[in-house]
């Protein structure tokens, strides 16, 4: 590679405005120290076809493009030349580059698939060593990285991320500023509601991100904080592509959820931190937290519950996805999943019975080292990860948990949900019974909390969906008999699980944050 020479045009007119995002400036080094061959991977060919045009310009350079469909042509920059379609052959392509005399930027637009054909490898080859002493800079932007051997010294390498927020900011005031002024649509929209809506589309295309603004307007014609669930679902096809990630709709925010005061409180400490302000405040995206606890007492609600609360898509990590019976592809799969996850960012990534997924981690599995391998790629990642993705991890078994998985940094926190003390209850049973949409205040919902000691809160939910049952085979309206009767006939995990759960407890104590308040926790009898 030459090295940056003063007569280049370019040299002395690097971007450098606020706000301009960093693969820019990093194209622009790249081509100001006239590197031959730069590959850059993205989706956004019309993004990117913005970009190059305003570094052409700056480096007073004619931009092409070429495409297997249109061949070679002059689209644009500083230098004027005649528009005549060139040759849509690679290899003859490659030859027609070497012979401009201006300086150029030109686009190979998918080349990827011809890299597997020795001739054109050799040819590009050739051409980055023809260019090495012009100013013509050759850019191969694919979705896919796919460099053969013979061109890894020749490349560098230039990964495009997704639109920031302030690019989504700008593209959503764009758009707010022509539906006001075509007065097309109702604009509703004050600085919350707006950030919220930015964030719901950040993981999108500048496209995707148009697409989805403008269907919400065409929806209901308005453009308001109902926007943003619409917006979030447009990332479930991200998501579903992937075939390793599910997509949740969360309806049930964290109100849905009965007792679990310091667990609510530590979360509504943190909800507004995925936040632009709370970048410039200086605070580091949540890193997530790991609840363990007693089966049925609210971890996968919960999980559910925060994604809701803080308007973030919730995805699902289903580790037995994960795992595949060809040699090296369990880790190949898990670094998807973490792309996929990060590209829908800021998100919330549900991870349900961790311990399950990785008990090999901690040598309970005979499957040559890929457990460990997978396991020690998922702890690398949640302890250097910076992108705004949200972890909540459930388990129930501790005797599986790896231990490593428990060391600070891993999580912001971790939480211990017991079995609900009898003020939790109270609120567990009101909630299902407003949800079944009867009245709470009907029912003595003390009486019932007594009679369910040391039950949990899936427990409490068939208890009223049981007596419910009674109540229709009766043809008569749920009343507390029926409910009493619901409760009297359930044998409560506590109890056929009095043993493991009083483990769990001890075990907890000195290592976990309680999910309830003390002075619920205090309300507790023991079990046994």
């Amino acid at each position: 590679m030459a090295s940056p020479d003063a007569n280049d045009p370019g040299l002395q007119q690097a971007p450098s405005a606020p706000g301009v995002p960093r693969f820019v400036g990093d194209l622009d080094t790249l081509i100001r120290a006239r590197y031959p061959l730069v590959y850059l991977v993205s989706w956004e060919e019309q993004r990117l076809d913005g970009v190059l045009s305003e570094l052409a310009t700056t480096h007073g350079k004619a931009l092409y493009s070429w495409s297997v469909t249109r061949g070679m042509r002059k689209i644009g920059g500083a230098r004027t030349a005649p528009h005549t379609d060139g040759p849509k052959d690679p290899i003859e392509a490659l030859q027609s580059i070497a012979k401009l005399r201006d300086p150029a930027l030109v686009v190979l637009k998918d080349f990827h698939p011809f890299l597997n054909d020795p001739s054109v490898t050799r040819a590009l080859r050739e051409l980055a060593q023809d260019l090495k002493s012009t100013y013509t800079t050759v850019l191969l932007v694919s979705p896919v990285l796919n460099i053969p051997v013979e061109l890894e010294k020749e490349v560098s390498v230039l990964e495009i991320p997704l639109p920031s927020y302030r690019e989504l900011y700008q593209l959503l005031r764009e758009i707010v500023a022509v539906l006001r002024q075509g007065q097309r649509a109702v604009v509703d929209l004050n600085r919350e509601h707006a950030e919220q809506l930015i964030r719901a589309a950040q993981g999108l295309t500048l496209s995707e991100a148009e697409n989805a603004f403008a269907k919400a307007v065409a929806n209901d014609g308005r453009l308001d904080a109902g926007d943003i669930k619409l917006v979030l679902e447009e990332k479930r096809q991200v998501i579903k592509k992937s075939g390793l990630l599910e997509y949740f709709a969360a309806d049930d925010d964290l109100k849905s959820v009965g007792g679990l005061d310091n667990l609510k409180s530590w979360l509504s400490l943190r909800q507004d931190a995925f936040g632009e302000p709370a970048r410039k405040f200086g605070i580091p995206a949540p890193k997530g937290l790991l609840m363990l606890g007693v089966q049925g007492c609210g971890k996968s609600l919960t999980a559910k519950a925060i994604a809701s609360t803080w308007a973030l898509p919730l995805v699902r990590l289903d580790m037995g996805r994960i795992f595949s019976g060809l040699v090296g592809s369990s880790e190949e799969n898990l670094r998807k999943a973490i792309r996929v996850v990060e590209s829908v960012s800021p998100a919330v990534l549900w991870v349900d019975e961790i311990e399950k997924g990785l008990a090999g981690g901690a040598g309970l599995s005979n499957d040559s080292g890929v457990t460990q391998r997978v396991f020690g790629a998922l702890l690398t990642w949640l302890q250097e990860k910076s992108s705004p993705v949200f972890v909540v991890a459930t388990a129930n078994r501790i005797e599986l948990m790896p231990p490593e998985l428990l060391r600070k940094g891993r999580f912001d926190e971790i939480f211990f949900i017991d079995l609900p003390a009898s003020k939790e209850r109270e609120d567990i049973f009101r909630i299902h019974l407003a949800r079944r949409e009867r009245d709470p205040m009907r029912y003595n919902v003390g009486q019932l909390a007594q009679l369910s000691e040391g039950y949990s809160g899936a427990e409490i939910e068939q208890a009223v969906v049981s007596g419910l049952h009674h109540a229709f085979a009766s043809r008569v309206e749920l009343g507390q008999e029926h409910l009493m009767r619901a409760v009297a006939e359930t044998l409560p995990l506590s109890t056929t699980m009095a043993t493991e759960i009083t483990t769990l407890r001890e075990w907890a104590r000195s290592r976990t944050r309680p999910a309830s308040t003390p002075a619920h926790i205090a309300q507790l009898t023991r079990i046994g």
